[in-house]
C-alpha cells in the first residue's frame, strides 16, 4: 500500500561506517542519532554493525524501544530530560545531556538500574540548550558538587536553532571552559560540524560528535550541502496518484489562509497539468519533497493531499501511478513518525 518509505539499510550502514572512520582519524568518537527514524531497531542494529559504538535519541520512548529490541550498546539521551522522565531515565540511559542543576540533583538522588553519566551542556552562541558560556564555570562547579565523577563530559549544540555554523572559534569557547576541569568527553559536533574534520580545522581536544542527518541522508541542512563520501538515496518515498487533471494555475475567488494558516503564493502560468497524491502535511513536510523526476514541481499540500505540477513531464500521469521522491531531514522525520506511511526495507 501507499504511501511507503523504502529504506536502503546497506547504504545507511555504508554512510555510518564512512563517517565513523572519518571521525576516528581525528580522534573523534561518534554517537549515531536515531530519532529521525523513530529508533527503528533494524536500522539501529545496522549502525552498530557498521562499528558505531553508541546510539543516541531525543525521546525516552525510543530509548526504551532500543533496549526492548535487545540492543546493549551505550545509549545517550540527547534532549535534556524532563523531570517526569527521571524514573525511566535511571533504568535505561547510560549518558544524558544536562543543563539544569535542579534536574541533575533529582537524577542523582534516585537509584535505578543505571549509573547514568552526564554531559553538561554549554551554549556557545546558537541559543538552544545549555548555560550561557560566559556564566558556565559557576554552574559546572555546582554540577561537580552534585554529580561528582558521574559528570564525565562537556557539550554544546550548534546549527539546530539559531543556524550558527560550527567554527574553530565557537568550538574553542567550549574547550577553554573544559580545560579548567578533567572531562573524558568533549561533545561539540553534529552533522553541521563535519566540515571542521573535512578541512582539518577541528580544535584539538574535541573527541565526540552526535551524528544523525549525515548518516541517515548524507546531507547537511545547516550547510545546505551533500556530505562528501556519503549516499543520499538511502530513503525513497513513493506516493500514489489519486487525481490527474488540468486546472488554472491560480485560484478563483477571494482567498484567505490555507488549512495550516499559511498564505500560499500563486503565479499565473495559465492552465497546467496537475496530479494529487494521497499524502499530506500530516505525514510529510511538502517543502522537503524532491521528485526523482525533476521536471515535476511540488506546489503545495493540505493535511491529506499533495499537489504537483506535471506539465513539464515527458510522460502522462494517471490515477494509480506511483511517484517517487527523495526526502529532506524534516520530511523524513515526519514520514517516519506518521503511522499512515508504510515502511519497507529494500533487499
Amino acid at each position: 500500500m501507499y504511501p511507503v518509505i523504502k529504506i536502503n539499510l546497506q547504504k545507511i550502514k555504508n554512510n555510518a561506517r564512512f563517517l565513523k572512520e572519518l571521525c576516528a582519524d581525528e580522534g573523534v568518537d561518534v554517537a549515531a542519532v536515531t530519532k529521525v527514524v523513530c529508533a527503528n531497531p533494524d536500522i539501529a542494529k545496522e549502525l552498530l554493525n557498521a562499528g558505531i559504538p553508541m546510539l543516541a535519541d531525543s525521546r525516552m520512548q525510543n530509548i526504551i524501544k532500543l533496549r526492548n529490541a535487545g540492543i546493549e550498546a551505550p545509549l545517550m539521551l540527547v534532549r535534556i530530560p524532563m523531570l517526569t522522565e527521571i524514573p525511566q531515565l535511571i533504568d535505561y540511559v547510560d549518558y544524558c545531556l544536562i543543563s539544569e542543576n535542579q534536574t541533575l540533583k533529582e537524577i542523582v538522588e534516585k537509584k535505578g538500574k543505571k549509573q547514568t553519566r552526564f554531559i553538561f551542556m554549554v551554549d556557545v552562541g546558537d541559543l538552544r540548550e545549555g548555560v550561557w558560556y560566559e556564566h558556565a564555570q559557576e554552574e559546572i562547579n555546582k554540577a561537580f558538587g552534585i554529580a561528582g565523577d558521574r559528570l564525565v563530559g562537556l557539550g554544546t549544540n550548534l546549527g539546530c536553532f539559531g543556524g550558527v555554523i560550527p567554527s574553530p572559534e565557537n568550538n574553542q569557547r567550549l574547550l577553554d571552559i573544559a580545560n579548567q576541569h578533567k572531562f573524558d568527553i568533549i561533545s561539540t559536533g553534529n552533522t553541521a560540524a563535519l566540515p571542521l574534520i573535512e578541512n582539518n580545522t577541528l580544535p584539538s581536544g574535541i573527541n565526540h560528535f552526535r551524528l544523525g542527518e549525515s548518516i541517515m541522508l548524507g546531507t547537511d541542512a545547516t550547510g545546505s550541502r551533500k556530505v562528501p563520501g556519503t549516499s543520499q538515496d538511502t530513503f525513497t518515498l513513493e506516493c500514489e496518484v489519486i487525481e490527474s487533471d488540468e486546472k488554472p494555475s491560480i485560484p478563483i475567488g477571494k482567498t484567505g489562509r490555507d488549512a495550516f494558516g499559511g498564505s500560499p503564493q500563486f503565479e499565473d502560468k495559465g492552465w497546467r497539468k496537475r496530479v494529487i497524491l494521497g499524502i499530506g502535511g500530516q505525514d510529510i513536510d511538502p517543502t522537503g519533497l524532491f521528485p526523482v523526476d525533476d521536471s515535476m514541481i511540488v506546489l503545495h499540500a493540505s493535511s491529506d493531499h499533495t499537489i504537483l505540477d506535471v506539465t513539464g513531464c515527458d510522460r502522462p500521469y494517471k490515477v494509480g501511478d506511483v511517484i517517487s521522491f527523495r526526502l529532506s531531514y524534516s520530511a523524513l522525520l515526519r514520514g517516519m513518525t506518521s503511522q499512515y506511511v508504510f515502511k519497507e526495507f529494500m533487499v
